[in-house]
C-alpha cells in the first residue's frame, strides 16, 4: 500500500480520536451540572435545611433578613432561605448566576412540597435576563485574547515592543469590550467592566506571548490549550464553579476564563465583592506573561543573516 495513503489514513484517524476527546471534555461538564456545597444561607436555625440537602448545599445560619441579604450582596452565598408567617422566601442573586437562581428556585418548591416566593436581591440584566447573551459575548474575548498573544509573539520585534503591544491590546480591549457589553444591555457599570475585561485580556494575550517567548512555538500551543481548551469547559460562565464536578470548577477559577468571567460579574453588579480570588489570578498570569517576554527570546523568527 502507498506511504502517503497509510500516512494519510492515520493522520485522519488521529484527528478523530482527538475530536472525540475534545467532544467529551466540552460536553462533560455541562452534563454534570449539579450543586456541590453551594454556599446558601437561612435566616434562622440551618440544622433542618442542611439535613435535607446533605452535601448538595453549605448552609450558613445568619439571624435576619437583612443579613441574609447583605450575604448575597458580598456574594459570600448565592441564596437565602427566609421563613416567615406567610411560609418561606427564597432570596436570590441572580447576577452572580441565573443558572444557579433558577436552580435553586425549584429546589426550594420540591422541598417544601409548596410555591415558594422568590425574591431577587441582585438580579441581572433585564436585558439579559438568563445570561445567555453575556456567555455567548464572553468567549470572543478569550479568543481574541488567544490571537493577539500569538501574532505579538510571532512579531520579529524587540521584548520592549512586544510588551507595549500586550498592553495597548488589553487597554484597548477593554475599552471596547465594556462598550460592547454594556451597550448591549449584557452587563452594567461600563468603568468597572472595562478595567475587568481589560485584566482578563492582559492575562491571556500575555499569558500566551509569554510562553511564545519562553517555548517558542510550542508554549503559544501550550497556552491555548490552557486557555481554551482546558479552561473554556470549566470556566463556568454559564453556570458557577460550585456545580461543577469538583476540583474542577476550582480549577476552572485558577485560568483566565473562569477567573475573568466571576471578576466581570463583580464589578458589574457587586461593586468587585467576591472578586480577590479572580483577581489575583488574572494578576499571577499576566505578571507571569510580562516577565516571560520581558526574559525570552526577543524573536521567534529565524534570524538570517544581512
Amino acid at each position: 500500500m502507498n506511504r502517503t495513503i497509510v500516512r494519510a489514513g492515520l493522520i485522519a484517524a488521529a484527528i478523530v480520536l482527538v475530536q472525540a476527546a475534545l467532544i467529551a471534555w466540552f460536553s462533560w461538564p455541562a452534563s454534570e451540572l449539579e450543586p456541590r456545597h453551594l454556599p446558601v444561607v437561612v435566616a434562622g436555625p440551618a440544622e433542618a435545611l442542611q439535613q435535607r440537602f446533605g452535601d448538595a448545599f453549605d448552609v450558613t445560619s445568619v439571624p435576619d433578613e437583612a443579613a441574609a441579604d447583605r450575604a448575597l450582596r458580598d456574594r459570600e452565598a448565592y441564596a437565602a432561605f427566609v421563613p416567615g408567617p406567610g411560609g418561606l422566601t427564597l432570596h436570590v442573586a441572580s447576577a452572580a448566576s441565573p443558572t444557579v437562581a433558577t436552580l435553586l428556585s425549584q429546589a426550594a418548591a420540591q422541598a417544601t412540597g409548596a410555591p415558594v416566593t422568590v425574591r431577587d436581591v441582585v438580579p441581572n440584566s433585564a436585558d439579559d435576563p438568563r445570561g445567555a447573551g453575556f456567555a455567548a459575548g464572553f468567549l470572543p474575548l478569550v479568543l481574541t485574547s488567544l490571537a493577539a498573544g500569538a501574532v505579538i509573539a510571532l512579531l520579529h520585534a524587540g521584548r520592549a515592543a512586544r510588551i507595549a503591544g500586550v498592553v495597548t491590546y488589553a487597554v484597548l480591549a477593554g475599552l471596547v469590550g465594556a462598550a460592547v457589553l454594556t451597550g448591549m444591555g449584557l452587563v452594567s457599570g461600563y468603568g468597572a467592566v472595562a478595567l475587568a475585561v481589560g485584566l482578563l485580556a492582559l492575562a491571556i494575550a500575555a499569558g500566551v506571548a509569554g510562553l511564545g517567548a519562553a517555548l517558542g512555538p510550542a508554549g503559544i500551543g501550550l497556552g491555548v490549550l490552557l486557555v481554551f481548551l482546558i479552561g473554556n469547559p470549566i470556566s463556568a460562565v454559564a453556570a458557577a464553579p460550585e456545580l461543577l464536578p469538583r476540583p474542577w470548577g476550582t480549577i476552572g477559577q485558577l485560568l483566565p476564563s473562569g477567573a475573568g468571567a466571576t471578576l466581570i460579574r463583580s464589578a458589574a453588579y457587586f461593586d468587585w465583592a467576591g472578586s480577590a480570588r479572580a483577581l489575583w489570578a488574572l494578576v499571577a498570569w499576566s505578571v507571569v506573561g510580562l516577565a516571560l517576554l520581558a526574559v525570552g527570546r526577543a524573536s521567534l523568527g529565524r534570524r538570517h543573516p544581512a
